[in-house]
């Protein structure tokens, strides 16, 4: 009887930490739902923001680009004169407190000189960059995308453009212009001939997407070829793309300045940070104010773009350890 007993009540025993078992497994599931309920999943682009302003360079960056897109959409504001004004009496100035940066040899306001001419390259530098990163993505894409006798002719026609004296034509559009346009020929010409280096490079990450699944379903299911460029192959370049349309406004700017340097590209009235260095390159000793400040400004303004740059190439790559890990 006594062994009975003993053996019911181990039986007992047994069931209630079963039951115990089932109770904390049901309620460690419950819980387990609860959290999956309540997790709320991170967007692409929230995640990319995130990992950008844990770079600190990059925030600076970021920082000194706006105050400069402040200045020139907002400095003209905090000046009495206007950039096409020149007094006979205030000849190569220095800076006082009537002109904060000095006049130039005209008798023209150096600080409304160089908020025209900020604004003029920021114009130039960003909407050449746009076009140059449509152009290449668009072309790039395609001559990897139709393969056979479409790309062998699309790359042997992007090394013939590469032979084409780009400078001189530039030259020759800005010279041939008139009536206050030569920025919109300058602009045009940088965006012709710029998109063709990163067309070859967009071409060469494009070979690997046009093996994924989900392009060939869709040449299978006779999507549109145009319809599979736009939306399954550029969309997959987005960080490439995003990264060139940033580092494109540095090179576009110094395009225009070399060429403004050179003395063929804006012309006056009108001015930018390549006009008013290159007239301020030869009285760097007697009036240093005309060309320190815009030397300045342009090379904080490439300086941000590149940390920009740097900090979107380190937000976008998964492997990049140089913004730290998420906690």
């Amino acid at each position: 009887m006594t062994s009975n007993k003993s053996s019911d009540s181990k039986k007992i025993d047994l069931k209630n930490t079963e039951s115990k078992k089932d109770e904390e497994l049901k309620k460690t599931k419950s819980e387990g739902n609860s959290s999956w309920a309540n997790f709320k999943r991170t967007g692409r682009l929230r995640l990319y923001t995130r990992r950008f302003f844990r770079r600190p360079s990059a925030v600076f960056g970021l920082v000194i680009l706006v105050i400069l897109v402040f200045f020139a959409l907002f400095g003209s504001l905090f000046t009495k004169y206007s950039y096409t004004d020149t007094s006979m009496s205030a000849l190569r100035e220095p800076p006082s407190a009537d002109h904060w940066l000095g006049t130039t040899k005209e008798g023209s306001d150096m600080y409304a000189m160089l908020i025209r001419g900020l604004g003029r390259s920021l114009a130039i530098g960003i909407i050449s960059s746009i076009c140059i990163t449509i152009i290449a993505a668009i072309v790039g894409t395609a001559i990897a995308y139709f393969e056979g006798w479409f790309e062998h002719v699309g790359m042997w026609f992007l090394d013939m453009l590469l032979i084409v004296p780009s400078f001189l034509l530039i030259s020759l559009l800005i010279g041939n212009a008139s009536g206050g346009s030569d920025w919109l020929w300058l602009t045009f010409g940088l965006s012709v001939f710029g998109w063709i280096g990163y067309a070859r490079t967009i071409r060469t990450l494009t070979l690997s997407l046009r093996e994924r699944e989900y392009v060939r379903a869709a040449k299978f299911e006779g999507v549109n070829s145009f319809f599979i460029i736009i939306r399954h192959l550029v969309p997959n370049l987005g960080s490439v793309l995003i990264i060139n349309l940033v580092l494109g406004v540095i090179g576009a700017i110094n395009g225009e300045t070399a060429l403004s340097f050179l003395g063929i590209g804006i012309k006056s009235p009108d001015t930018s940070l390549g006009v008013l260095l290159s007239t301020g390159q030869d009285q760097l000793y007697t009036a240093p104010w005309l060309i320190l400040p815009p030397a300045v400004v342009l090379v904080l303004l490439t300086f941000s773009m590149q940390l920009i740059g740097d900090g979107l190439r380190d937000a976008i790559d998964p492997y990049s350890k140089s913004v730290g890990k998420a906690e």
